[in-house]
């Protein structure tokens, strides 16, 4: 047993995707369309998948309370935080000493909060 993927409702699943790759590093890992709504995957380096889906009509999402945020693991928090373009920053790059990792919180295009994650040394 193992985690597989997180799904995340998008505005424009092809336009998610990019964003995740381009800014996160995921890779396109595939895609598939169903009842009027696209699921288009994005896989990390250990092939955990994010499957970002759109149904057309549908383009504005709002917080739920049962999901706060996903975190991605990256190499360098400040250097990803300053690359990747604000949609609303959450929490600017901080340690958190508790945790052991240097943290940031934003938001994807869709609103998602997002956790970079870089362990401390």
């Amino acid at each position: 047993m193992g985690f597989l993927h997180v799904c995340l409702n998008v505005a424009d699943a092809d336009a998610a995707a990019d964003w995740y790759v381009e800014n996160l590093g995921f890779g396109y890992s595939w895609e598939f369309e169903s009842g009027g709504t696209r699921n288009v995957y994005v896989a990390d380096e250990d092939g955990v998948e994010l499957q970002l889906s759109d149904t057309e009509g549908e383009d504005e999402f709002h917080e739920g309370t049962g999901v706060d945020h996903f975190a991605v693991g990256v190499d360098d928090v400040d250097e990803a935080f300053a690359a990747i373009d604000d949609h609303g920053v959450v929490e600017e790059p901080g340690d958190n000493n508790a945790a052991g990792a240097r943290t940031a919180f934003l938001k994807d295009p869709d609103g998602h909060v997002v956790e970079l994650v870089e362990p401390l040394e």
